[in-house]
C-alpha cells in the first residue's frame, strides 16, 4: 500500500501478506481525511473481484492523507507486521523532498527512488545511507514493473513465513535483510 502521511508525504507500506495489508487498510481508510470523491473531477475509484467486475466504488477520496504522520507511521505498520519505505524520494510531488526539503531519518527499511543513483543535479539528496530501491510508482496497470529491483534472496527463504490462506506469507526479517544488502545512496 502506498499511504500519505499528514505531511503529505507518500510511503510503501508493506505486509508479510494479504490479511495483514487489508486489515491496515481498513484502519488507514478509517483515518483517512473524510473528503468525498468526484469521480468527475478526479476520477472513479472502483474495486474488482478477481474476475475484473466491479465490486464498488470508494467513498472518500483515496489521494487524501491519513492521519499520521511521519513519526507515527512506521510504529503503526509494524503493529501489522509490515515495514516502511519512503516512496519516489527524488520526485518533485508526494515525496520527502518535495514536502519537507531532505530525507528524514526514521524507520525506514529502505528508500525508494525513481532512479538510482537519484537524479542529484535535480535535488541535493542525502539518502543517509538507506538501501536504495526503485519502483514504477505505477497508477496504470501497464506501467507495473517499468523500474524493477533485483534482491539478493532465494524465494524459498522470502515465503518461509508459511501460508496465510490461500496466499503465501512474506518473512519479514528476510525481506529486511535482502533490502539491507541494495546499493545505498
Amino acid at each position: 500500500m502506498e499511504a500519505t502521511t499528514s505531511e503529505e508525504v507518500h510511503v510503501l507500506c508493506l505486509f508479510s501478506d494479504l490479511d495483514a495489508c487489508m486489515a491496515f487498510n481498513e484502519f488507514a481508510y478509517s483515518i483517512l481525511t473524510p473528503f468525498l470523491n468526484n469521480p468527475e473531477k478526479t476520477g472513479d475509484q472502483i474495486y474488482v473481484d478477481e474476475d475484473e467486475n466491479i465490486d464498488g466504488e470508494v467513498e472518500y477520496y483515496l489521494l487524501n492523507s491519513i492521519d499520521l504522520s511521519l513519526d507515527n507511521i512506521g510504529a503503526k505498520v509494524a503493529e501489522y507486521s509490515g515495514i516502511v519505505i519512503p516512496a519516489h524520494v527524488d520526485r518533485p510531488a508526494f515525496s520527502m523532498t518535495s514536502q519537507l526539503g531532505v530525507v528524514v531519518n526514521g524507520p525506514w527499511a529502505a528508500v525508494e527512488c525513481i532512479r538510482i543513483p537519484p537524479a542529484l543535479d535535480k535535488i541535493p539528496l542525502n539518502t543517509f545511507d538507506y538501501p536504495l530501491i526503485t519502483s514504477s510508482d505505477a497508477h496504470f496497470p501497464e506501467h507495473v514493473a517499468r523500474r524493477p529491483f533485483e534482491l539478493d534472496v532465494s524465494e524459498e527463504e522470502l515465503l518461509s513465513g508459511g501460508t496465510g490462506g490461500l496466499y503465501n506469507k512474506v518473512n519479514m526479517e528476510v525481506l529486511k535483510l535482502a533490502l539491507g544488502r541494495r546499493p545505498r545512496g
